[in-house]
């Protein structure tokens, strides 16, 4: 058994999704001067509504919509207490990370009766999309082929939210109003409309990797099943510095140590050990990232200011 081959490529761009889409709505927020950290919760959130979407409507696209739009109805009461009312986002962040996981907790046992776990063997996950033509490409087609549209999706959106910060007036509102809030409002700029409306869009695609985690990946939901994906994708977002594309590699970085973690339980390895290798990879980053982690921090508190 290979360690490093086209399946393990594979495994990584599925791995990466749930952090890549948490980690660009992380950005978005990050850009109009927001530090979030309750993405954790976001996609919990969007994990679990998926699967209540799709157990009651029949509908993957629909479920997939209710999952980000029960997110959104989150990321709306973060954007209240830290935009509205000017509380700690920090803070608040926890707060909503540990909403969740109670909310979750409790939904479970009180819409489906179980504990622990909701599995059903009748359920439908996510299609994958075989592409004409690339997954007649050897080797290459099987890397490129056979995801989910949510994977397709994660890395489209990366590629157009880069657009839309260097080609677009509204992309350069948006980083006027993360820059320098009291100056951009002196222009114009209606600040807290963009911000509400970064927080927002962070929901949609939280809501995204969540659907994809339960729906894309496993097909079923667990207690505390994002296992701390939202926080290694804000030290993804940290390490990429923000920017669209450079989130891009980083979280391929963290997909790749999570894929990697997976193959090497084949090779005998204690699955203790294996499963430890994303947050080690998460902690050494936050080495790296603490000074620009804290002026990231005092840059969002004068921005609140």
């Amino acid at each position: 058994m290979e360690l490093f081959d086209g399946a393990l490529v594979s495994s990584t761009i599925r791995m990466v999704t749930p952090i890549l889409l948490a980690a660009l709505g992380g950005a978005l927020c990050a850009r109009v001067g927001i530090f979030n950290v309750g993405l954790e919760g976001l996609v919990l959130v969007g994990a679990f509504s998926a699967i209540v979407g799709n157990h009651f409507t029949g509908s993957l696209p629909l479920a997939v919509l209710f999952a980000a739009a029960v997110t959104v109805l989150f990321s709306l009461l973060f954007a209240y207490m830290t935009i509205g009312l000017k509380a700690n986002e920090i803070i608040v962040g926890v707060a909503i990370n540990f909403l969740a996981l109670g909310l979750t907790t409790f939904a479970l046992r009180a819409v489906f009766g179980v504990k622990g776990a909701f599995y059903d063997k009748d359920m439908a996950g996510l299609p994958q999309w075989r592409i004409p033509w690339v997954a007649d490409i050897p080797v290459l087609g099987d890397i490129l082929s056979g995801h989910s549209p949510l994977v397709y999706a994660a890395f489209l959106a990366a590629v157009l939210l880069h657009l839309f910060f260097a080609h677009t007036v509204t992309g350069f509102r948006v980083l006027a109003a993360g820059m320098n809030p009291v100056a951009a409002r002196s222009l114009g700029l209606k600040v807290t409309r963009l911000q509400v409306l970064a927080v927002v869009l962070c929901g949609v695609l939280c809501g995204m990797a969540g659907a994809q985690l339960s729906l894309g990946q496993v097909t079923m939901f667990t207690e505390g099943m994002t296992a701390g994906r939202g926080f290694i994708a804000l030290v993804a977002m940290m390490l990429g510095q923000s920017h669209p594309l450079g989130i891009l590699a980083s979280s391929l970085l963290f997909g790749l140590m999570d894929a990697l973690s997976i193959r090497l339980q084949g090779f005998s390895l204690p699955t203790q050990f294996t499963a430890m290798l994303p947050y080690v990879l998460t902690i050494a980053a936050m080495f790296f990232l603490k000074d620009k982690g804290t002026a990231a921090s005092t840059a969002s508190q004068q921005s609140a200011r």
